[in-house]
């Protein structure tokens, strides 16, 4: 297993960029002020302006090595020269740079809380160089309940979706829909829902953002589902899953959207799952096999669906949608340290799990041919490693409520 060490004294959280949003009681944004024109303002020397960005190269050139530069080097490169610190002080005009060049690199985003005072927050991981960063804090309600939200990312929008959830010492589900951009660093209020909902899936189809289920006032279950054109900032109701049902966990699989409602141990019932196909507009009961066998959180690589099993010592299992049956992945545990309550994300080929205190393992899934075949249905074709990566130990009170990878 390797192991690598990122110590919370060689390596701080950085900010990603100090927020210019400032918010009413009602989640308004006000305008952002205008950072300074070098033309305009009479105490910076016009030629420090004009100096090549690196001498002896064209700016094209040097622009495309300073915007590889990684984030914790930010504050002291800026130091260097007017020009650098104008590109690098602003982390929103540095990643709309980075994808006006067509840099992409993965960042992991975890909605998080404290143990004991239920403050919410965000940590990020860039995780190209394994270090921590923080975004400006997300507009929410105060005494909101972590897990009640949805949290939806749109990889080809460089953006985030923090849907519904609940006002915990009121029993009230939210319609609030908060959307985080990555090349803007900020939040943003999107057009709510049209039920509000808690503990609900969902997950994005060709561009459009789905929800369906979840608990409603009073803890009833719904049956509602509905859609969002991001591009028209509009929801829209789509065929009802005609049960009522709250989801734990939810995936995305050949254009269609799955929805477990999950489980306890012991199984004194049987759980139930739907599954909606968007082309068709209608919800169809997931396969037995499948719905039994989804114990814990899914993530879906080559369009298999693999699950961190919650009740068997989180092994790894992957789903066989042929015999409707479920198999074990092989390879050594995930990590002791890594501790419930979790969330789980995907990167390619590569399952990253966060677990109590934020501790991090990368499980790199590999296909090994001529195993898992014929009769012998109990262990797959699939091997996973586990890379095992620390973080700051001020983070040991915080938990996990949901992650989500994005890239910039």
């Amino acid at each position: 297993m390797r192991r690598v060490r990122v110590s919370s004294h060689q390596t701080p959280v950085q900010k990603l960029g100090d927020s210019q949003m400032k918010l009413t009681p009602k989640f308004r944004l006000a305008a952002a002020s205008a950072l300074p024109s070098p033309t305009l303002t009479s105490d910076i020397d016009q030629s420090s302006w004009e100096t090549p960005l690196i001498p002896g190269l064209p700016d094209d050139a040097a622009l495309n090595c300073l915007l590889r530069l990684p984030v914790e080097a930010h504050d002291a490169c800026r130091l260097v020269s007017r020009r650098w610190h104008h590109l690098l002080a602003d982390k929103a005009r540095f990643f709309t740079q980075r994808k006006a060049m067509g840099f992409r690199s993965p960042w992991l985003f975890t909605l998080a809380f404290h143990r004991c005072t239920g403050k919410i927050q965000w940590k990020v991981l860039d995780l190209d160089c394994l270090t921590w960063h923080t975004i400006p804090a997300m507009p929410c309600r105060d005494r909101a309940c972590p897990r009640g939200f949805g949290c939806i990312a749109i990889p080809s929008d460089g953006t985030l979706l923090v849907c519904g959830g609940l006002v915990s010492d009121m029993d009230c589900p939210l319609h609030l829909v908060l959307k985080y951009d990555v090349y803007k660093n900020r939040w943003t209020v999107m057009t709510r829902m049209l039920s509000a909902r808690s503990f609900f899936g969902g997950g994005v189809i060709d561009g459009r953002v789905y929800v369906a289920g979840g608990y409603s006032t009073d803890h009833f279950e719904l049956n509602s589902a509905e859609v969002l054109d991001p591009a028209k900032g509009a929801w829209k109701p789509v065929a009802s899953m005609g049960i009522n049902m709250a989801s734990s966990d939810s995936a995305i699989m050949s254009g269609r959207l799955y929805l477990t409602e999950g489980c306890a141990w012991p199984f004194f019932s049987s759980p139930r799952g739907q599954v909606y196909d968007p082309k068709i507009d209608r919800w169809e009961a997931m396969p037995v096999g499948m719905r039994e066998g989804w114990t814990g959180l899914s993530v879906v690589i080559d369009d298999r669906l693999f699950v961190i099993s919650e009740y068997e010592r989180m092994k790894v299992k992957v789903y066989d949608a042929e015999m409707d049956s479920w198999a074990s992945v092989n390879g050594p545990p995930m990590p002791e340290r890594i501790m419930k309550p979790l969330s789980v994300s995907c990167l390619d080929s590569k399952i990253v799990v966060v677990g109590r205190g934020l501790q991090v393992a990368i499980g790199h899934i590999k296909k090994q041919s001529g195993s898992g075949s014929g009769c012998n249905r109990r262990t797959s074709s699939y091997l996973i490693c586990w890379q095992d990566v620390d973080v700051p130990r001020a983070f040991s009170d915080l938990t996990p409520s949901s992650s989500q990878i994005l890239h910039a």
